[in-house]
């Protein structure tokens, strides 16, 4: 099983930024696509950004250009480096990592426990 742990959440001003976090340690044979999702109050989960094990990223439209996600396969880290933050990036960001416990497993998928970025005006 793996376990991620987050961490870098927090208040910042409008404008400014904050770093998050994951990291994942456990039993796993391959970690396949490390990311982030956000679920803000009375909303869906939704996707933030997510890179595989290769580099190959993906983000939502609504923060292009101002997150980063970034990812060390040796630690089995990921990072967000969120830039410019707007009031509408309040919400419990989750780190997620889909991952394999063996070469013939089937993927599984493991969550943080969330950590709170709130942007104030």
């Amino acid at each position: 099983q793996v376990h991620l742990v987050e961490s870098g959440g927090g208040l910042v001003q409008a404008g400014g930024s904050l770093r998050l976090s994951c990291a994942a340690s456990g039993s796993v044979f391959r970690i396949n696509t490390m990311g982030w999702y956000r679920q803000a109050p009375g909303k869906q989960r939704e996707l933030v950004a997510v890179i595989t094990s290769g580099g190959t990223t993906n983000s939502a439209d609504s923060v292009k250009g101002r997150f980063t996600i970034s990812r060390d396969n040796a630690k089995n880290t990921v990072s967000l480096q969120m830039n410019s933050l707007k009031l509408e990036d309040t919400a419990v960001y989750y780190c997620n990592a889909i991952f394999m416990t063996s070469f013939y497993s089937t993927p599984k998928d493991c969550w943080g426990q969330g950590t709170q970025v709130t942007v104030s005006s």
